[in-house]
């Protein structure tokens, strides 16, 4: 029997609605998912991880660094030998020549500390091998060694090879002077070509012929004037004379303003 079309519609609303949810309740088999697909990690290679983005290296920090210190570098150029003794005012310098000696060296180094005053010692070569310590006191204490050659010869009656000889066996110093006083030209060249400087003196106080202690501080004392070359023996023989001497006039000079140097040996 066929029913109207005025109540065939509402049923066949009624059986789609009914057909659409039974496939809605009937699990998917292919279910879609928004998630990011997994990352698979090789069983060899190292894990592949997203690329991050780096910043950008920072570029050079300006004045942010603490810079080091520059360092100054040194000078090596020798700073030249002061010979103009006379610009120092009342400066005196004190020479000893023949030593050392074992007696009479460590006496007049001992009066040389008593007065705090510096001096130098032209050494001869024999003596300084022979007593290497007192040549060492005397450096330590402060004053300068010169060279007077090996065994005190006079040098302008040599011929010309023992000459040389005799002041390049003496000890090393920037200083050379000859026995007696006895130079010229030749004695002069040969000291300069081992860069050594001739150095007389202004005042001899005769010390070595033993005139007499009195005798000798007042060579000291009438000599004395700013930059004068004394020159005394601290070897050669019997100096108690000269001790005593260096005693008495360094006191009276002393009061007088003076001081006393080494020279740049």
């Amino acid at each position: 029997m066929t029913k109207p079309p005025g109540k065939l519609l509402p049923l066949v609303a009624a059986l789609l609605c009914g057909a659409v949810l039974a496939q809605a309740a009937e699990p998917a088999e292919d279910p879609i998912t928004s998630a990011a697909p997994a990352v698979k990690a090789s069983a060899h290679a190292p894990l592949a991880l997203p690329a991050v983005h780096q910043p950008a290296p920072a570029g050079p920090r300006k004045q942010q660094q603490q810079q080091r210190p520059r360092q100054h570098r040194t000078s090596t150029t020798a700073t030249p030998d002061d010979w103009n003794l006379t610009k120092h005012g009342k400066v005196l310098y004190l020479t000893f020549d023949d030593g050392p000696q074992k007696e009479w060296t460590p006496k007049v180094l001992q009066v040389l500390a008593k007065h705090q005053a510096k001096a130098t010692f032209f050494v001869l070569g024999r003596e300084a091998a022979a007593h290497p310590d007192l040549v060492a006191l005397t450096r330590a204490a402060g004053h300068r060694i010169g060279n007077h050659t090996w065994d005190h010869k006079m040098l302008t009656t040599l011929p010309a090879a023992k000459m040389r000889q005799e002041i390049l066996t003496g000890v090393r110093s920037k200083c050379f002077r000859p026995p007696f006083r006895e130079t010229n030209a030749q004695v002069a060249a040969v000291a300069a070509s081992y860069h050594q400087r001739q150095v007389l003196w202004d005042v001899d106080t005769l010390d070595w012929s033993k005139p007499g202690t009195a005798k000798i501080e007042r060579a000291i004392l009438q000599g004395a004037r700013p930059g004068a070359i004394i020159l005394m023996h601290d070897g050669g023989g019997n100096r108690s004379e000269t001790v005593a001497a260096l005693d008495s006039a360094l006191t009276q000079l002393t009061r007088q303003g003076y001081t006393f140097h080494a020279l740049p040996c």
